[in-house]
């Protein structure tokens, strides 16, 4: 079991900007740590992730305005979002893989709103 905790979401206005951070506690991330988001009425998709190695992958929405980091002396993970669009409005969801593949463990969420 690893529990992921989010925290940092909040309401901001468009253009804003909000850091999500996931804390794993003293449990440890094998393979990708991620984020994904889920508006209200839709499926979970894909925001970013970051290997152990420092390596990202960001979705075609948030490129150029999200930043995904990694501490894994601390365990933690943080995404920075700026000019923030009322599109980016979801829950948003840390993700840990210990496996090669999609996340195997997930957090509680923490909501973003943006309001335009």
């Amino acid at each position: 079991e690893v529990p992921l905790v989010e925290s940092g979401g909040g309401s901001v206005q468009s253009g804003g900007s909000l850091r999500l951070s996931c804390s794993l506690g003293h449990a440890y991330c094998s393979y990708d740590m991620s984020w994904y988001r889920q508006a209200q009425g839709t499926g979970r998709e894909f925001v970013s992730a970051i290997d152990n190695d420092g390596n990202t992958t960001y979705a075609d929405s948030v490129k150029g305005r999200f930043t995904i980091s990694r501490d894994n002396t601390k365990n933690t993970m943080d995404l920075q979002m700026n000019r923030l669009k009322p599109e980016d409005t979801a829950m948003y969801y840390c993700g840990c893989a210990v496996l090669p593949g999609l996340p195997n463990y997930w957090g509680q969420g923490t909501q973003v709103t943006v309001s335009s």
